[in-house]
Protein backbone atom coordinates (compact mmCIF):
# COMPACT_ATOMS: atom_id res chain seq x y z
CA UNK A 1 0.00 0.00 0.00
CA UNK A 2 1.41 3.38 -0.99
CA UNK A 3 1.67 6.21 1.57
CA UNK A 4 -0.86 8.24 -0.46
CA UNK A 5 -3.42 5.41 -0.37
CA UNK A 6 -2.90 4.87 3.36
CA UNK A 7 -3.28 8.60 4.04
CA UNK A 8 -6.51 8.71 2.01
CA UNK A 9 -7.82 5.62 3.82
CA UNK A 10 -7.07 7.01 7.26
CA UNK A 11 -8.45 10.49 6.52
CA UNK A 12 -11.70 9.32 4.91
CA UNK A 13 -12.28 6.54 7.44
CA UNK A 14 -12.00 9.01 10.32
CA UNK A 15 -14.23 11.57 8.58
CA UNK A 16 -16.89 8.98 7.71
CA UNK A 17 -16.56 7.44 11.14
CA UNK A 18 -17.37 10.72 12.85
CA UNK A 19 -20.19 11.60 10.44
CA UNK A 20 -21.78 8.16 10.65
CA UNK A 21 -21.29 7.66 14.40
CA UNK A 22 -24.92 8.61 15.26
CA UNK A 23 -26.20 6.16 12.63
CA UNK A 24 -23.90 3.43 13.95
CA UNK A 25 -25.04 3.99 17.53
CA UNK A 26 -28.67 3.88 16.39
CA UNK A 27 -28.11 0.60 14.54
CA UNK A 28 -26.37 -0.86 17.60
CA UNK A 29 -29.31 0.13 19.81
CA UNK A 30 -31.84 -1.45 17.42
CA UNK A 31 -29.87 -4.72 17.27
CA UNK A 32 -29.57 -4.78 21.06
CA UNK A 33 -33.29 -4.18 21.60
CA UNK A 34 -34.56 -6.49 18.85
CA UNK A 35 -32.00 -9.26 18.71
CA UNK A 36 -29.93 -9.02 21.87
CA UNK A 37 -26.21 -9.50 22.18
CA UNK A 38 -23.73 -9.67 20.60
CA UNK A 39 -24.16 -6.50 18.56
CA UNK A 40 -21.04 -7.08 16.50
CA UNK A 41 -20.13 -10.14 14.46
CA UNK A 42 -16.44 -11.00 14.39
CA UNK A 43 -15.04 -13.12 11.58
CA UNK A 44 -11.51 -14.16 10.69
CA UNK A 45 -10.56 -12.92 7.23
CA UNK A 46 -7.29 -12.91 5.37
CA UNK A 47 -5.15 -9.79 4.91
CA UNK A 48 -2.56 -11.73 2.89
CA UNK A 49 -2.41 -15.32 1.71
CA UNK A 50 -1.05 -16.31 5.14
CA UNK A 51 -2.01 -13.53 7.59
CA UNK A 52 -5.48 -13.33 9.13
CA UNK A 53 -7.27 -10.59 11.05
CA UNK A 54 -10.64 -10.07 12.76
CA UNK A 55 -13.22 -8.35 10.55
CA UNK A 56 -16.07 -6.49 12.27
CA UNK A 57 -19.68 -6.28 11.12
CA UNK A 58 -23.01 -5.54 12.74
CA UNK A 59 -24.60 -8.92 13.51
CA UNK A 60 -27.33 -9.77 11.01
CA UNK A 61 -27.94 -13.46 11.78
CA UNK A 62 -28.90 -15.65 14.70
CA UNK A 63 -25.82 -17.30 16.13
CA UNK A 64 -24.80 -20.82 15.15
CA UNK A 65 -21.62 -22.31 16.68
CA UNK A 66 -21.19 -24.49 13.56
CA UNK A 67 -21.41 -21.57 11.13
CA UNK A 68 -18.83 -21.58 8.35
CA UNK A 69 -18.46 -20.31 4.80
CA UNK A 70 -20.29 -17.61 2.87
CA UNK A 71 -23.99 -16.93 3.21
CA UNK A 72 -26.28 -18.77 0.80
CA UNK A 73 -29.89 -19.88 0.75
CA UNK A 74 -29.07 -22.46 3.40
CA UNK A 75 -28.59 -19.65 5.94
CA UNK A 76 -31.48 -17.40 4.89
CA UNK A 77 -33.73 -18.48 7.77
CA UNK A 78 -31.09 -17.29 10.26
CA UNK A 79 -31.04 -13.70 8.97
CA UNK A 80 -32.95 -11.42 11.34
CA UNK A 81 -35.48 -8.82 10.21
CA UNK A 82 -33.04 -6.07 11.19
CA UNK A 83 -30.26 -7.97 9.45
CA UNK A 84 -32.12 -8.13 6.13
CA UNK A 85 -32.50 -4.35 6.11
CA UNK A 86 -28.87 -3.80 7.09
CA UNK A 87 -27.63 -6.18 4.40
CA UNK A 88 -29.84 -4.61 1.73
CA UNK A 89 -28.23 -1.23 2.41
CA UNK A 90 -24.74 -2.65 3.19
CA UNK A 91 -24.93 -0.92 6.60
CA UNK A 92 -23.82 -4.08 8.39
CA UNK A 93 -20.32 -3.21 7.16
CA UNK A 94 -20.06 0.18 8.91
CA UNK A 95 -17.88 -1.20 11.76
CA UNK A 96 -15.25 -2.08 9.17
CA UNK A 97 -14.24 1.58 9.18
CA UNK A 98 -12.37 0.59 12.36
CA UNK A 99 -10.59 -2.14 10.37
CA UNK A 100 -9.57 0.56 7.87
CA UNK A 101 -8.23 2.81 10.65
CA UNK A 102 -6.24 -0.12 12.07
CA UNK A 103 -4.79 -0.87 8.63
CA UNK A 104 -6.31 -4.37 8.35
CA UNK A 105 -8.06 -3.34 5.14
CA UNK A 106 -8.17 -0.40 2.76
CA UNK A 107 -11.26 1.52 1.70
CA UNK A 108 -10.88 0.05 -1.80
CA UNK A 109 -9.59 -3.38 -2.73
CA UNK A 110 -10.68 -7.02 -3.03
CA UNK A 111 -13.06 -8.15 -0.33
CA UNK A 112 -11.11 -10.01 2.38
CA UNK A 113 -11.76 -13.75 1.99
CA UNK A 114 -12.34 -16.42 4.58
CA UNK A 115 -9.36 -18.64 5.36
CA UNK A 116 -11.05 -21.80 4.05
CA UNK A 117 -11.34 -20.33 0.55
CA UNK A 118 -7.75 -19.09 0.54
CA UNK A 119 -6.64 -22.58 1.54
CA UNK A 120 -8.84 -24.11 -1.19
CA UNK A 121 -7.31 -22.02 -4.01
CA UNK A 122 -4.04 -20.65 -2.57
CA UNK A 123 -2.38 -19.74 -5.89
CA UNK A 124 -5.32 -17.60 -6.99
CA UNK A 125 -5.60 -15.78 -3.68
CA UNK A 126 -1.84 -15.26 -3.50
CA UNK A 127 -2.26 -13.11 -6.62
CA UNK A 128 -5.46 -11.37 -5.46
CA UNK A 129 -4.12 -10.55 -2.00
CA UNK A 130 -1.08 -8.74 -3.32
CA UNK A 131 -3.53 -5.83 -3.07
CA UNK A 132 -4.67 -4.85 0.44
CA UNK A 133 -8.26 -6.09 0.90
CA UNK A 134 -10.92 -3.38 0.93
CA UNK A 135 -14.28 -2.28 2.22
CA UNK A 136 -15.46 -1.94 -1.37
CA UNK A 137 -13.94 -2.54 -4.76
CA UNK A 138 -14.43 -3.27 -8.43
CA UNK A 139 -15.60 -6.84 -7.87
CA UNK A 140 -17.98 -5.69 -5.12
CA UNK A 141 -19.60 -3.08 -7.35
CA UNK A 142 -19.82 -5.26 -10.46
CA UNK A 143 -20.57 -8.68 -9.03
CA UNK A 144 -22.10 -8.44 -5.54
CA UNK A 145 -25.79 -8.58 -6.53
CA UNK A 146 -25.17 -11.35 -9.06
CA UNK A 147 -23.28 -13.37 -6.45
CA UNK A 148 -26.15 -12.94 -3.98
CA UNK A 149 -28.65 -14.24 -6.54
CA UNK A 150 -26.46 -17.26 -7.34
CA UNK A 151 -25.92 -18.21 -3.70
CA UNK A 152 -29.56 -17.61 -2.73
CA UNK A 153 -30.48 -20.69 -4.78
CA UNK A 154 -28.19 -22.94 -2.73
CA UNK A 155 -30.06 -24.99 -0.15
CA UNK A 156 -27.24 -26.76 1.69
CA UNK A 157 -23.91 -25.63 3.13
CA UNK A 158 -22.09 -28.01 0.78
CA UNK A 159 -23.89 -26.60 -2.27
CA UNK A 160 -23.13 -23.03 -1.17
CA UNK A 161 -19.45 -23.86 -0.67
CA UNK A 162 -19.03 -25.61 -4.02
CA UNK A 163 -21.03 -23.02 -5.95
CA UNK A 164 -19.06 -20.16 -4.43
CA UNK A 165 -15.72 -21.80 -5.25
CA UNK A 166 -16.75 -22.79 -8.78
CA UNK A 167 -18.76 -19.80 -9.97
CA UNK A 168 -18.01 -16.78 -7.76
CA UNK A 169 -14.36 -16.97 -6.72
CA UNK A 170 -12.87 -17.08 -10.26
CA UNK A 171 -15.05 -14.22 -11.54
CA UNK A 172 -14.35 -12.00 -8.55
CA UNK A 173 -10.63 -12.79 -8.79
CA UNK A 174 -10.54 -11.68 -12.44
CA UNK A 175 -12.13 -8.37 -11.49
CA UNK A 176 -9.80 -7.96 -8.50
CA UNK A 177 -6.77 -8.53 -10.73
CA UNK A 178 -8.06 -5.95 -13.24
CA UNK A 179 -8.22 -3.51 -10.33
CA UNK A 180 -4.71 -4.48 -9.23
CA UNK A 181 -3.32 -3.78 -12.71
CA UNK A 182 -4.91 -0.32 -12.83
CA UNK A 183 -5.09 0.85 -9.22
CA UNK A 184 -4.32 4.44 -8.32
CA UNK A 185 -5.82 7.09 -6.06
CA UNK A 186 -8.08 8.43 -8.83
CA UNK A 187 -9.55 4.98 -9.50
CA UNK A 188 -10.10 4.48 -5.77
CA UNK A 189 -12.01 7.77 -5.58
CA UNK A 190 -14.18 6.75 -8.55
CA UNK A 191 -15.00 3.40 -6.95
CA UNK A 192 -15.77 5.06 -3.60
CA UNK A 193 -18.08 7.54 -5.32
CA UNK A 194 -19.87 4.74 -7.18
CA UNK A 195 -20.25 2.85 -3.89
CA UNK A 196 -21.79 5.89 -2.17
CA UNK A 197 -24.15 6.43 -5.11
CA UNK A 198 -25.24 2.79 -4.97
CA UNK A 199 -25.89 3.02 -1.22
CA UNK A 200 -27.84 6.26 -1.51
Amino acid sequence: MTPAKRLMDLTLALVFGVLLLPLGLGIAAVILLRDGRPILYRSERMKTATQGFTLLKFRTMRLDPADAGVTGGDKSDRITRTGRWLRAHRLDELPQLWNVVKGDISLVGPRPPLRLYVEAVPTLYAAVLRSRPGLTGLATLVYHRHESRILARCQTAEDTHETYLRRCVPTKARLDLIYADNRNVCLDLVLLWRTLRALL
